[in-house]
């Protein structure tokens, strides 16, 4: 049965990577979720999808410059696309976020490690930590753009669920992903071409592909039988599925 992740939580109706978003997913149904982490400037963990705050809270800079204690009194509900129906919803830290998803059994995470333009030093091993400090090693999986981080993520944690995403046209994609030691494929839907898909089905990889909001879109990654639909509105997917009203 083809699973349902809410990127970035349920981001169709609600402010992206808020805990507003994630408990709107949860409460949906929906199978978990995608989203972003990225490190402050004294180390900490928080999830928000671009590298600088300002198009979800209208402040300037770059995440790694601030402290949590500075991060957390801006407003991450994207006022520019929801003006004020939604407010004071602060940038979530991993760790709270993980004190959610623990009490919900078997809810997934796929978490995105936002490495591919700074390369965050020890962002790996600070994830891992706080995976172990909730015991969530079976409902996670790592995915980047950054296919270094993670390669160094699954030395680190041989026994969680790795995807390699990408963007690109690449030839061979199963195989390689297949050489590298990694479970998982993460394409946009629409590179699931009649060549492109069964080579990762026959390289024995998962696919969970993102972002897939359109019911057609929907209805063929279905039909194509892909692991995860991975979209802004969970609850279309749901439906298609028969999940839901």
């Amino acid at each position: 049965m083809t699973k349902v992740f809410a990127h970035r939580g349920f981001s169709g109706c609600y402010p992206e990577n808020t805990m507003l978003a994630f408990e709107k997913a949860i409460e949906l149904g929906a199978d978990g979720l995608e989203t972003d982490v990225h490190l402050t400037k004294d180390g900490q963990v928080v999830m928000i999808h671009d590298e600088s705050p300002y198009r979800t809270t209208g402040d300037k800079g770059l995440v790694m410059d601030y402290t949590l204690e500075e991060l957390r009194k801006f407003d991450a509900s994207y006022k520019d696309r929801f003006g004020d129906k939604f407010s004071n919803n602060p940038i979530p830290t991993l760790r709270e976020y993980f004190e959610l998803v623990s009490r919900h059994d078997g809810f997934m995470t796929n978490i995105e490690v936002k490495t591919d333009r700074i390369l965050y030093k020890g962002i790996e091993e600070a994830v891992l930590e706080l995976i172990d400090e909730f015991s969530l090693r079976d409902r996670i999986i790592i995915s980047s753009f950054n296919h270094h981080t993670v390669k160094r993520f699954k030395e680190l944690a041989p026994d969680i669920k790795c995807g390699f995403l990408v963007g690109d046209w690449i030839i061979n994609v199963g195989s390689y992903t297949k050489s590298q030691g990694i479970e998982c494929i993460h394409p946009p839907y629409y590179q699931l071409t009649d060549e492109l898909h069964p080579e990762i089905k026959n390289a024995g990889r998962e696919i969970n592909t993102w972002t897939v909001n359109e019911e057609a879109d929907i209805k063929r990654m279905i039909d194509l039988g892909v692991d995860c639909i991975i979209g802004d509105y969970p609850d279309r997917a749901l439906r298609a599925l028969g999940r839901t009203k």
